[in-house]
């Protein structure tokens, strides 16, 4: 059985579970990955209380163990650009294909307050689950990397 969990500013999410989850994230990303040291600054981001705009992170665990992680921060900009940015998924290889992403998806969806972005790269296979849970591509993001 799964156990999806949304882990909030307000709840304690000691040290001992962010660095369970950015592990799992660094190792599960893939190609789409970034340096663990960034995973764990969006999850921080996400979870401090009162020094960031703040998020939330969902995980799915079987047995014990994370088998699927969601990384979500608010960005404080309401109106002008979306509420929340989706900055991580990621399913552990040998659960794929099974639901899990997508319901994880839901989950994040439905408790994130206002708009979502979530950047994609073009032959990521999860752009399609993106495309049907109704994400469209609006721009195309260019980025001036100092």
């Amino acid at each position: 059985m799964i156990e999806y969990n949304i882990l909030r500013p307000a709840n304690t999410v000691g040290l001992i579970q962010r660095e369970e989850v950015a592990n799992f994230l660094f190792e599960h990303l893939d190609e789409y990955g970034d340096p663990k040291e960034d995973i764990s600054k969006a999850i921080d981001y996400a979870l401090n209380t009162g020094v960031t705009p703040g998020g939330f992170v969902v995980t799915a665990r079987k047995d014990n163990e994370v088998i699927g992680a969601v990384v979500m921060n608010r960005t404080g900009m309401k109106g002008y650009i979306p509420d929340n940015i989706l900055v991580y998924i990621a399913i552990n290889c040998d659960y794929r294909g099974q639901g899990i992403g997508k319901e994880l998806m839901k989950r994040a969806i439905d408790h994130a307050e206002g708009d979502i972005a979530l950047h994609v790269e073009p032959n990521n296979p999860a752009k399609i689950l993106y495309e049907k849970l109704g994400f469209t591509n609006k721009y195309l993001e260019m980025r001036l990397k100092k």
